[in-house]
């Protein structure tokens, strides 16, 4: 194993554990670090070791296009007990908590930014365990490695994104700055909370007249213009599929001007190594596939003392060869919710931001990242800026929730 070594030892030490720095995800125990991401209270399927060696080995996320990563693991014997992954960027593109302004303000006054470090997924703003660990002890002493890994490198921040609220919480023990946005999840729960919902009919029952009016009537001109579905799990995915899925795909960033993060080897690699957590939606017209969207499929506890697994469904990507109104709403969000309820998945996450996303009942909710800033004065501006934008999103999930699209109960 090439192993990347602390100019300081002191911090293996110190923390009591034996650490492993490794620059790739290939020379890691797999098998070890899957084993330790279920025991998580929110182990997405893109921490698996599978979804990260496919980034850095298909060229998506390497150093090549400014993610550099190092793999942290600590143990004690043969047991692992705490992991992670940092990246070392030159950018901030493919983040989705946005500090630009950091940057140029850093310019400014001539010092650096970049490089940073993020704790985080690439391209992938879904909620979830960034710091593996056996319990609390083993997760502060991993972000303590890390900490002291970026002040070694000399790095101008780590942020910690989308983090776990164990994350958070380990993050803001240690005097990281916290930061808080907002996305949309739909939630497979009966209008009276006693479970989960029978059918499309009942969830449009517990919405108000307005939206429930407005989903059947995008839907009713989805199928008057001649367009099906069909739902691909798993194995049930062809290559063909896929290929068709990467046209639509990569064609949705072109036509905004950009290049796609994800190459099409990534995807090569997920049809092979992940299959089982990928939900493909397929729209055909005339015989003809014409569009389609990529939903992500994981577990987590059904509750934080455990117990058992449920379903957790993340829509990701979506692309049309062919423009049919109000397609790109039955493909990312009327289509996976049926399939969520026919196939009791627990929630359905939408993604980052769109305000959109409420008329069709994926309703606000709170996301946390965490940062620190080696620069004394920055940190202090920034904090400052954190507590004015705070009580901003704070304001702004109090009116997202008094325009809830949900009927009201008596």
């Amino acid at each position: 194993m090439s192993v990347i070594p602390l100019s300081d030892p002191s911090l293996a030490a110190e923390t009591g554990y034996q650490l492993v720095l490794s620059g790739s995800a290939g020379e890691l125990d797999g098998d070890a670090w899957d084993a330790l991401l279920v025991r998580q209270r929110q182990p997405t399927p893109f921490m698996r070791h599978a979804y990260l060696a496919a980034l850095q080995d298909s060229a998506s996320a390497c150093p090549a296009s400014g993610w550099e990563p190092t793999y942290f693991t600590l143990w004690q014997g043969d047991v692992l007990h705490g992991a992670c992954v940092a990246y070392v960027k030159s950018h901030s593109y493919g983040e989705y908590v946005f500090d630009w302004a950091w940057a140029r303000a850093y310019e400014q006054h001539g010092l650096a930014y970049y490089p940073k470090a993020v704790l985080a997924v690439p391209f992938t703003p879904v909620p979830g365990t960034r710091l593996l660990a056996l319990d609390d002890a083993a997760r502060g002493a991993l972000l303590h490695t890390v900490l002291g890994w970026a002040q070694q490198r000399r790095l101008s921040s780590l942020h910690l994104l989308f983090g776990a609220d164990e994350d958070i919480a380990a993050a803001q023990s240690r005097g990281l700055l916290l930061r808080h946005g907002v996305q949309f999840h739909w939630h497979n729960v009966r209008a009276d909370g006693t479970g989960r919902l029978r059918d499309f009919d009942e969830f449009l029952a517990g919405l108000n007249q307005e939206k429930r009016k407005k989903i059947r009537q995008e839907r009713r001109r989805v199928h008057q213009s001649g367009v099906s579905f069909v739902a691909l799990q798993g194995s049930q995915i062809s290559a063909q599929d896929w290929e068709f899925f990467y046209r639509c795909y990569e064609r949705t960033y072109l036509e905004h001007g950009n290049r796609p993060y994800l190459t099409r080897d990534f995807f090569t690699r997920m049809a092979a190594q992940l299959p089982q957590a990928w939900l493909m939606f397929v729209a055909r017209k005339d015989g003809r596939a014409i569009a389609t969207s990529l939903v992500a499929l994981g577990e987590e506890p059904a509750d934080t003392a455990g117990g058992a697994l449920q379903t957790v469904a993340y829509g990701r990507y979506w692309g049309a060869l062919e423009r049919v109104d109000c397609l790109h709403f039955e493909a990312c969000y009327y289509q996976p919710i049926e399939w969520c309820i026919a196939h009791g998945v627990r929630r359905f996450e939408g993604g980052a931001q769109g305000e959109h996303k409420m008329a069709r009942a994926l309703l606000p909710e709170p996301t946390a990242s965490a940062h620190w800033l080696a620069h004394p004065a920055f940190a202090e501006a920034v904090e400052r800026f954190l507590q004015r934008e705070g009580e901003g999103v704070a304001q702004y999930l109090q009116e997202l929730h008094e325009r809830s699209p949900l009927r009201r109960q008596d």
